[in-house]
Parts: C-alpha cells; sequence; structure tokens
C-alpha cells in the first residue's frame, strides 16, 4: 500500500523547516515593487498637477477635464475659476478640473 502513497503526501506529516526570512523578503520585495510601479508615479503626478492648478491665472487658455477649452476671467481664493468659452458665454469651474493649460493663441487658431 505505500507504494501509492505520493512523496508529497507523504512529507505532509513530517515537519519541513524553510528558511523563516524567505517569506519577509520576499514581501519587502513585493513592497518595494508596488512602491515604485505604483504609488511613486501617482504621487508624482498628483504634484504635477497641484502645481498646474497654482499656476493659473487670469488670461491662461485651459482645457477642463470634460473637454472646454477657454480664458481664465477670474480666479477666486475658493478654488474655482471662471472660464470664457466665446464672447457670450462663461461657466465657472472647479480648479481641480482644469486638464491643461494651453499655449497663448490655441483658442483663436481653432
Amino acid at each position: 500500500m505505500n507504494l501509492f502513497i505520493s512523496d508529497a503526501v507523504a512529507s505532509a506529516d513530517g515537519q519541513t523547516q524553510g528558511n523563516p526570512y524567505s517569506l519577509i523578503i520576499m514581501l519587502v520585495v513585493f513592497g518595494l515593487i508596488f512602491y515604485f510601479m505604483i504609488l511613486r508615479p501617482q504621487q508624482k503626478r498628483a504634484k504635477e498637477h497641484k502645481k498646474l492648478m497654482d499656476s493659473i491665472s487670469k488670461g491662461d487658455e485651459v482645457l477642463t477635464t470634460g473637454g472646454l477649452i477657454g480664458r481664465v476671467t477670474k480666479v477666486s481664493e475658493t478654488g474655482y475659476i471662471v472660464v470664457a468659452l466665446n464672447d457670450t458665454n462663461e461657466v465657472t469651474i472647479k480648479r481641480d478640473f482644469v486638464a491643461a493649460v494651453l499655449p497663448k493663441g490655441t483658442m483663436k487658431s481653432i
């Protein structure tokens, strides 16, 4: 009967000793990979976006996350800006929803 018992099942009964530090080392390696592949680039993008938000001033041409292009006519301290889409339409948006500051003259060229 012992011929039919595989080695894996037979070794499950005995105590197997492994390196106790291998699990800790593996977790540290996975943690570093997670940090450098996901967290660090996301923090870098957030920092650049905050820098962009702080640099918005009156007269800048901006692109919103909704796809609207306009010129900033008013910047408030509460975090909102007024964007003129054309001569007659103005939209008030939160400063966080600006995707990019466009070069001067972009609206005229479109």
